[in-house]
């Protein structure tokens, strides 16, 4: 296997465990803690794929073929998803949604975790 093949297989076998995680913890609100990581561990990531291959290649993947296009597609409808889950439960919990929003749009699952992140912390200590 080539260290792309093995970086791959690692994504699979993290968002594995954190499947087992989801299914497995019955709490009304997810962990901030957990969120944060992976916000963390995937923006160092990208800092690293970014100072390697320099940020302007990712629009190159995503339009040079067809496989290009549809990873792209599937990420905005991801993310766009998600936010219609998320945003109204950050308006709840006194988030101001638009500058988390800007960073969504900019970073994708970076900024994604770091809202979720916040918005269990700020769920928890609520009902605290």
């Amino acid at each position: 296997m080539s260290p792309f093949e093995f970086l791959a297989a690692g994504g699979v076998v993290a968002i594995l465990l954190v499947l087992g995680h989801i299914l497995t913890t019955r709490e009304a609100t997810g962990s901030a803690l957990l969120a944060a990581a992976l916000s963390g561990a995937f923006a160092g990531f990208t800092a690293i794929t970014i100072a390697k291959e320099g940020v302007l290649l990712v629009w190159a993947n995503h339009t040079t073929n067809l496989w290009g296009v549809q990873v792209w597609w599937d990420l905005l409808f991801a993310t766009g998803t998600a936010l219609f889950f998320v945003v109204p439960r950050a308006r709840a919990a006194g988030m101001n949604v638009l500058p988390w929003m800007v960073f969504v749009g900019l970073t994708a699952s970076i900024g994604l975790l770091a809202m979720v992140a916040r918005l269990f912390w700020l769920e928890k200590r609520a009902s605290a």
